[in-house]
């Protein structure tokens, strides 16, 4: 049965201007968001926490990027088909959701902080130090890249969400972001020494690049392992 609303809905509508860098994405439009505030019961389309049906597809329309852009480490060395962004943050999901229990660590919150960590490459792409962009500039762009997307998708609790655990991650700030740091370079070694042995590579830059770098116990211990096995191979 519907309710009758016993207080005038109030409709706030503010523009989500789409960047003309997605002009060429199929399915994207300038949008006008509308955020109903009332006395609803559970009623509207959009959640108190949740996109509506139209922000969501049009954000997961923007997330399809990461499934077709392709790490710019391995493109450069010249990988065959190699991984795209989204493979490489879905393997880290995975490292986080297998990994041993830590005290004091959130491990769902490594697990979203990993499937969000590059999403803002999906507009700016996939920006490696043999590019020449000052970090200042590269964490620049992407923090106006995910303002975009979270303003795509409708803004409120969810990309919220999304901009808080990706800002911890780009700041390092919590013993979850050191933790998703670690995976990442570790997922990265573990994908160098696979293209090695597919490819009949040497991979050893990336090794390089992360010695000694590694914050925690479980980085350590993993990447020990990994590069014992190239040591073996």
């Amino acid at each position: 049965m519907n309710r009758m609303l016993s207080v005038p809905t109030l409709l706030s509508c503010s523009r989500v201007i789409v960047p003309s860098s997605l002009a060429g994405i199929r399915g994207f439009r300038r949008v006008g968001v509308c955020k109903a505030m009332a006395g609803i019961d559970g009623a509207a389309s959009q959640g108190v926490d949740g996109p509506s049906p139209s922000s969501a597809i049009d954000f997961l329309t923007l997330c399809q990027r990461l499934k077709t852009t392709k790490r710019t480490g391995w493109v450069y060395r010249g990988i065959r088909d190699p991984e795209s962004i989204a493979d490489h943050m879905y393997r880290m999901a995975a490292m986080a959701l297998i990994a041993v229990d830590i005290p004091g660590i959130d491990r769902n919150k490594c697990i979203k902080m990993a499937i969000v960590h590059d999403i803002a490459e999906a507009i700016v792409g996939d920006i490696t130090p043999s590019d020449g962009v000052p970090k200042e500039e590269k964490s620049r762009r992407e923090r106006k890249a995910l303002d975009e997307m979270c303003e795509i998708l409708g803004g409120g609790l969810r990309a919220d969400e999304i901009y808080q655990l990706w800002n911890e991650y780009e700041e390092n700030s919590s013993p979850e972001a050191k933790i998703v740091k670690d995976l990442d370079k570790v997922e990265m070694i573990l994908q160098a020494l696979e293209y090695e042995n597919a490819e009949d590579k040497n991979l050893d830059e990336f090794f390089k690049s992360t010695a000694g770098k590694f914050q925690t116990d479980l980085g350590k211990a993993w990447a020990a392992e990994i590069v014992s096995r190239r040591n073996r191979s």
